[in-house]
């Protein structure tokens, strides 16, 4: 079975790719450096012809609101077109738990659209809602330094791996359309600002973490439902600890 995974390249995707390729699949591993670019539509026809199943990984170079939102309008608008052109079977995107909780974010306004436009397209579709990657929790650390104070919400999250999440991308690269979401997370509940102690302790970074509960996460203020799964999600099995210890040293300087 031919099947596209727009963002092949990527974090996700790479592990998506390779794990759908062990089992025999014809996989495009399409992004624009192998010359398929959603937004400008340039090679998606192309690289959808004959395919059965397209997996949607890609993700906004800006998070700025109105730029995030035309990046995931006109990319998913161009790959709907696509699909459905190539008698596309099914297409499966990834977004992200809690998307419809946190709106006051433009990000999170923008994965609304693209779920839209994908609900809306007439072909079977599954969306996969994952919570955040455990390799995302030094850019949200980042994202809320201040000098060498990391202001963050002691609301709980629910890390996952990337490992963890390519097996299910694949999984449900290779099932029925749901026609609707499935959630997926990690198999914890960490608060978000023990979770970034956690990391510092092992990379040896001297930012000391101040819980704030008005602290924003990209522009909204969380809740302790905010970023966690329902009780019917799937769960990973990789534990942050576990994934932390098998990073490389790494130090940062003061």
């Amino acid at each position: 079975m031919k099947i596209v995974v727009i963002g092949g390249t990527g974090l996700i995707g790479s592990k998506t790719v390779e794990r759908l390729r062990k089992k025999g699949h014809d996989v495009v591993a399409a992004s624009p450096n192998s010359g398929v670019d959603t937004i400008t539509g340039k090679g998606v026809a192309e690289a959808l012809a004959g395919a059965k199943v397209v997996v949607d990984l890609a993700n906004s170079p800006s998070f700025e609101d109105k730029a995030v939102l035309e990046f995931f309008q006109t990319s998913g608008r161009n790959l709907l077109k696509a699909g459905a052109a190539a008698g596309v079977k099914h297409h499966i995107a990834l977004s992200i738990v809690g998307m419809e909780r946190l709106q006051g974010s433009g990000y999170m306004r923008a994965k609304m659209a693209q779920e839209e436009l994908i609900k809306g397209s007439g072909i079977p579709y599954t969306i996969v809602h994952s919570t955040q990657f455990h390799e995302f929790m030094a850019g949200i650390a980042e994202a809320n330094t201040v000098g060498q104070t990391v202001h963050l919400s002691p609301a709980y999250l629910q890390p996952i791996a990337s490992d963890d999440v390519a097996d299910v991308m694949a999984e449900v690269a290779l099932a029925a359309p749901v026609n609707g979401t499935i959630e997926i997370g990690g198999p914890e509940k960490i608060r978000l600002t023990e979770i970034v102690m956690r990391l510092f302790k092992a990379t040896n970074d001297p930012r000391q973490v101040m819980a704030d509960p008005h602290a924003r996460y990209f522009g909204v203020k969380l809740d302790d439902t905010s970023l966690v799964t329902g009780a019917n999600a799937r769960l990973g099995k990789i534990r942050f600890d576990d994934w932390l210890s098998q990073q490389p040293p790494q130090k940062k300087s003061a």
